[in-house]
């Protein structure tokens, strides 16, 4: 970003063609990093945010909060089984009024050793336009649930809605955060500039994704299953380029619906059965902040 650009810009990260920069590999020469992202949402009944079955944004109502607990109380539990079954990790940002409101959500999960991601306290609320202050308290409170809750503090964050104040990056890392999942910009881990260090951001999907996909641009489940496997395809062929990231992003409430979840198994099926799955570092983000912080300064943009 120039500086004395016209338009508002920020300066969080310079700009960075991917086939220009350093090559390397994941663990044991691997050459795609692939994660499996559940959302544990929990959402206020009858006010705040919220996606809805019929409606993109909706007036909070009685169905589509039913909707979205249909995956705390159905989809997780089939989608754990579904991980459970191919052998693959996971990892869940979470909500954490879910740990008062759910707490046995929890049991499977720590179980599994999944990782445990900072996702603000609902996604009745969003942080975008908060005061310093607040959005330093409201961080504090999700932070602290996840700490007493699990015995250690998270690494990672994703704002409920991916929504940011412009000082979002710098309390993560002030708050101890290794990563963020915010920012959509890339295939490659990239570092993040804050008022008081850097702060490494993971990639994190919007296309691949299943509530952008199917709730607001009414894919069906088999053009999502599809994308999964056309999404790892592509990018499997292209990290014998450069080392990516392929990560799949799943609301428990959408792709747990029984009819969605056969296209699902299709699609992660083919992920950790592949051909050439020697090549694939199945993983979770936590892990790959952890290995990009080891490697040699300069060796990410």
């Amino acid at each position: 970003m120039k500086p004395n650009s016209p338009l508002p810009t920020h300066n969080r990260y310079p700009y960075s063609m991917i086939d220009q920069r350093q090559d390397f590999s994941w663990p044991e020469g691997k050459r795609l990093a692939f994660y499996v992202c559940f959302n544990l949402e929990y959402f206020a009944f009858g006010a705040g945010m919220g996606s809805d079955v019929g409606l993109a944004n909706p007036a909070p109502n009685h169905r589509s909060y039913a909707w979205r607990d249909y995956g705390n109380r159905v989809g997780l539990s089939r989608m754990l089984d579904l991980m459970d079954e191919l052998g693959l990790p996971a990892c869940h940002n979470v909500n954490t009024f879910l740990y008062d409101a759910h707490p046995q959500m929890f049991e499977r999960i720590r179980q599994r050793g999944d990782e445990i991601i900072g996702h603000g306290r609902t996604n009745s609320e969003r942080h975008s336009g908060m005061w310093e202050a607040d959005e330093a308290r409201w961080l504090a409170e999700a932070t602290d649930a996840i700490t007493q809750n699990e015995g250690k503090p998270p690494t990672g964050w994703m704002s409920p809605w991916l929504y940011e104040t412009n000082l979002s990056p710098d309390l993560l890392q002030e708050a101890g955060y290794k990563y963020l999942l915010d920012w959509p910009c890339d295939d490659q881990p990239i570092w993040m500039k804050t008022r008081a260090g850097k702060i490494l951001s993971v990639p994190y999907p919007i296309e691949v994704n299943d509530s952008p996909a199917i709730v607001f641009r009414n894919k069906s489940a088999a053009e999502f299953g599809d994308m999964i496997v056309e999404q790892f395809e592509e990018m499997l062929l292209q990290s014998e380029k450069q080392a990516l990231v392929c990560p799949i992003a799943l609301h428990t409430f959408v792709v747990g619906q029984p009819f969605r979840m056969g296209h699902l198994r299709r699609a992660l099926k083919h992920c950790a059965e592949h051909p050439k799955k020697d090549m694939v570092w199945y993983t979770r983000p936590g892990d790959i902040a952890d290995y990009c912080y080891r490697l040699p300064d300069g060796t990410l943009a």
